[in-house]
Order: C-alpha cells, then structure tokens, then sequence
C-alpha cells in the first residue's frame, strides 16, 4: 500500500494553504509521510516538509496535486518521466481532471493510503520544432499542441503531413493537436470531437480555417503528424497545453508524435468518463 505522498501545492488558489495544512492532517492521521514541493513549502512556511521535486522519484509513493486542470496539467508534464500517479483535488474552476474536493480530503486520504483506487493512463504527445534541419524546440504535453497566430489579425498557413504523407493544407487561425485527455478541452470548442481517454490517437482540429471543406481527423497514436508553417507575418507560435509557448518562423515544421511517457491518474471505481461529462461540461 502507498504511505507516502508527495505534495504539489497551487498557492495562487485561495484557500490553498489552509486545504494544505488539512490534507497533511488527515495524512499523518492514517499512518502516512508526507512531503512538499520545495518551493510551496517555503512560501507556506512548512519547510520541515519540503522536498525538491527532482527529488519526488523513488521516495514518495503518490503525488497529490491541489489546485485546478492547469495546476495538474503542469505537474503532468513535470513528473510524467517519473511514472508517480497523481491525485487531482479541484480548488480551481471546472477541475475536469480531478478526481477528489475539498470537502472529501480524509475519505480521499482514506481511500488512497488503503488502495482504494485504480490507475488511468493517460497518452501525451511529444512536440519538436524543426528549423533549417535543427531541433530548435522539444516538449511534452497532456491535452494538446496548438499551432496559431498571435494577436494579430492576419492567417497563417499550415501543410499538414501524417507519416510523412500530405493530409491537407489551408490558410487560418491555426491547428490543434490534441490526445484524448485534451479532446475536451480547446479542440472541443474548435469543433472536434469528444473522444474516451482509454483510446490511443490523436485529433487533428483546424482552427477557423478559411476553406470550404474541412474537418477535424483521428489518427493512431503510431503515427507521426509533421505540419509545415508559413506566414507574411511574424506573430504567431506553438503552445503545448496552453501554458508553455515558442514563437515560430515562417518555414518552421513542427512534429508530433506520441510521447514515450504517461500521465498516471488515481481514480476511483464509481465515477465513470460520461457521468464526468455530464457534471462538469453540462453544468449537471
């Protein structure tokens, strides 16, 4: 059974110190360890409990994220190459990740140091930009790739390639490429579809693309995406889950494949995949 947990700890949220403080309660109340991410356990004034992050692998068993989707997905992208599973606890806004609230942290603590759960593995992608034949760029996400113009008004231009085989081209505001985990997410709004996160593809989205006929595309998770980028312009770049950006040049390519890593959540049996749609997508 895991008795030790890890701490990733979003102070921005309010409240978080104060949930914080509760859930290392409850921890120590059922026997467990506690650490946390250095840098919030200073801020907080806890540093009796500190524990780098790079340090995380091989001493904590668990890691408990508590903050919102964009708390975890960072974490996700950070601990992902360890393979520690991690807990969600939403002190955000929708908290379509998490897994756990506030207001169940000892049933939550409970749960987990008894085993009380399962493992969901999660597929995530894996983005190199390519400039005169260099990698220029290399990162992992766990929703999506987006590959857009900035704030200025004007298109860009996309050539998209899948195993190295033309798929479409088009001018436009951009292209999402999105795992199963970020189908519900950006891609969503642009238009693609929802897909179960047990799948392993990858969703092609265009984004307000300036032609007659197109539509987003599934692919498997073996093949390879390769997307040539042009503009007159120089305001545009590649963001991976919305939080890390790269400005991009015209010319640049950008390729995307299936990340060589997962993102392991803790889950518990009675909350299915549609039954969360309907809570936190329909707002019932």
């Amino acid at each position: 059974m895991p008795k030790t947990i890890g701490l990733v700890v979003n102070l921005t949220k309010p409240k978080a110190t104060e949930i914080a403080k509760q859930l290392i309660v409850a921890i120590h109340g059922c026997k467990g360890q506690v650490y946390i991410e250095q840098e919030a356990a200073i801020a907080m004034g806890m540093e009796q409990f500190s524990l780098p992050s790079g340090s995380f692998q091989g001493i904590v068993d668990l890691i408990f994220v508590l903050g919102g989707d964009g708390t975890l997905l960072g974490a996700a992208r950070h601990f992902s190459c360890y393979e520690i599973p991690m807990l969600g606890i939403n002190i955000g806004h929708l908290g379509f990740l998490s897994e756990a609230e506030p207001k169940d942290l000892d049933d939550s603590v409970q749960r987990v140091l008894n085993g009380d759960f399962y493992l969901e593995h999660r597929m995530m992608i894996e983005t190199s930009v390519m400039r005169s034949g260099t990698c220029v760029h290399r990162s992992v996400g766990l929703n999506d790739v987006g590959i857009g113009k900035g704030s200025f008004a004007r298109m860009i231009q996309v050539g998209i390639y899948v195993d190295d085989q033309f798929y479409d081209e088009y001018f436009g505001d951009g292209l999402l490429i999105s795992t199963p985990t970020g189908s519900t997410a950006y891609s969503l709004s642009c238009g693609g579809p929802i897909v179960v996160p047990n799948l392993q593809v990858m969703v092609l989205t265009p984004i307000c693309a300036h032609k007659l006929v197109v539509r987003p595309c599934v692919i498997g998770a073996t093949q390879q995406i390769r997307v040539k980028v042009s503009a007159r312009h120089s305001d545009f770049g590649l963001t991976v889950d919305g939080q890390v950006g790269f400005p991009l040049v015209s010319g640049d390519e950008v390729v995307i494949s299936k990340a060589g890593c997962d993102t392991i959540l803790i889950r518990w049996q009675e909350r299915a995949f549609f039954s969360i749609l309907q809570e936190k997508l329909r707002g019932e």
